[in-house]
């Protein structure tokens, strides 16, 4: 698969995803959250890295502000020249408007060099664990650096995956994949 056919893969999965009315949205992210907890990874972790959902996302909010109400490490990643790095939060007053439109960490926020399990937001995801995200690479790269020390989970709805995606060579594996309706965890 090219770069253009890529493209045009993740557009489609954009459109698909960006139908979906409010009200199913919130229900199928409340669904997810609720089987997220079931992943070991994720119930062991102390330091969350997480983002904070736009538009047709599955819905974070309410994860972070669990996670920040348990007294867990919750940490967003914030663009900094070509990459991504994590900030630590303790309230929703750290975030502020940043690229792409996105919520991140102020400047003020301390860098969190070590995450156990990181949430990543996905446009659309294969069974055997190839993440489509954006296009921009910023958690290629990051994923790239950190793989092996990080548990990776995509969040997704149901009809953002699709049989299959062909791999690039910078493309890392999800861990785990959580729909509104299954814990997939992959084998690698």
């Amino acid at each position: 698969m090219s770069s253009s056919e890529r493209s045009s893969l993740r557009r489609l999965l954009m459109e698909r995803r960006d139908v979906t009315s409010d009200d199913l949205l919130k229900l199928s992210s409340k669904s997810i959250m609720r089987k997220l907890g079931s992943v070991q990874p994720y119930r062991d972790a102390t330091c969350v890295g997480a983002y904070h959902s736009m538009g047709s996302e599955v819905h974070t909010q309410d994860l972070i502000q669990n996670l920040l109400s348990a007294g867990r490490v919750v940490c967003l990643p914030k663009i900094v020249e070509d990459s991504l790095e994590f900030r630590r939060i303790r309230e929703f007053s750290d975030l502020e408007m940043g690229a792409f439109d996105i919520m991140e960490p102020k400047d003020s926020c301390d860098v969190v060099r070590s995450l156990d399990v990181i949430l990543v937001p996905t446009v659309g995801v294969s069974l055997d664990g190839v993440r489509l995200g954006y296009g921009s690479g910023y958690y290629d790269r990051f994923l790239t650096e950190h793989a092996g020390d990080i548990s990776i989970i995509s969040l997704t709805l149901e009809k953002q995956i699709i049989r299959k995606i062909p791999r690039f060579t910078h493309d890392v594996l999800m861990d785990w994949i959580i729909t509104e309706e299954r814990v997939i965890k992959i084998q690698k």
